[in-house]
């Protein structure tokens, strides 16, 4: 088999029929038929079962085209990479990034690369840090940004900066008897309604929770930001977040917040990508530019981290 067949294999698995597939390949319908007979005899299994309603796969046909898939995209990355090799920085590059990342670095990146690499398609994709793993396995994005290592050894990480968390509350909910400036100690926050994220930054959190002993009273999980810190500033509960996510929300008066001590609870950031192949030089271009901005960020104080 060879690369031709396995990409005419692709478009069968996704077409009704093996006229829709001849359409879309410009590929005679009689030619497909042999193609994929040739497979079926090579591989001695039955891929395609051909009724009136169409066509449709059988078992060892999915799971040739799971391979089919994965053989493609190395296939493209190959391609891509002798490209790269001789010329400038270019093509898509797909950056994952969780919401509070995106709220203070996205635009700032956006705005470079369209300056410095013209020939660059930056393409920011946002969601919580929990679903990137699966998304740089499938090649989905390049390169993202998450919150801990736990199970990700078969990918390449950077420890980049870290952040603080803090504990926000809407300014008429305080719960507490004393001021916010001194911090809250983490035991304390047993005693109060807590909305998390159910994965994400999450795991950071329950890795504190297990090794000093405390049980956080978490009355609603959400993997969306935005919503999270909403119920916050409406005062349905309290939430622990890094700066960088609820500094509108606080420079406007809508929550107050509080450095989380005994401990301090640390929120390490990763820039992340995939083992295997060689990233592309656009790929490394925009990584390259992504540490000068942060490291800008970091130092004029928009971005409140350590840098590492």
């Amino acid at each position: 088999m060879d690369i031709k067949q396995f990409t005419y294999f692709s478009v069968i698995a996704k077409s009704s029929s093996l006229s829709e597939a001849s359409q879309i390949l410009g590929v005679s319908q009689p030619s497909l038929s042999q193609i994929v007979q040739r497979m079926e005899n090579e591989l001695n299994v039955t891929l395609v079962v051909r009724s009136p309603r169409g066509i449709s796969l059988t078992e060892e046909g999915e799971v040739l085209l799971r391979h089919a898939h994965r053989i493609c995209r190395e296939f493209e990355r190959c391609m891509g990479s002798m490209k790269d090799l001789a010329s400038a920085a270019a093509g898509q590059v797909s950056f994952g990034m969780p919401p509070s990342v995106t709220m203070v670095l996205a635009t700032p990146l956006v705005e470079t690369v369209r300056l410095e690499l013209s020939d660059v398609q930056l393409k920011v994709i946002e969601a919580i840090s929990g679903y990137f793993v699966p998304w740089l396995e499938e090649g989905i994005v390049d390169v993202a940004m998450l919150y801990h290592t736990d199970g990700i050894e078969h990918l390449e990480t950077r420890h980049i900066l870290d952040e603080q968390l803090y504990f926000c509350s809407a300014p008429d909910a305080w719960p507490f008897d004393f001021t916010p400036e001194n911090g809250v100690a983490f035991k304390q926050l047993e005693n109060v309604d807590m909305v998390l994220p159910s994965i994400g930054f999450r795991k950071t959190i329950q890795n504190y929770e297990r090794e000093f002993g405390v049980k956080l009273n978490v009355v609603q999980e959400m993997d969306a930001l935005r919503q999270l810190i909403e119920l916050v500033t409406r005062g349905s509960a309290y939430g622990i977040f890094t700066a960088s996510a609820v500094n509108t929300f606080y420079n406007r008066g809508e929550l107050i917040r509080a450095p989380i001590i005994d401990p301090l609870l640390v929120l390490p950031v990763y820039l992340v990508w995939p083992k295997d192949g060689k990233k592309t030089r656009a790929c490394r271009a925009v990584e390259e530019l992504t540490l000068e901005i942060i490291r800008e960020l970091v130092d004029r104080g928009f971005w409140e981290a350590k840098l590492i």
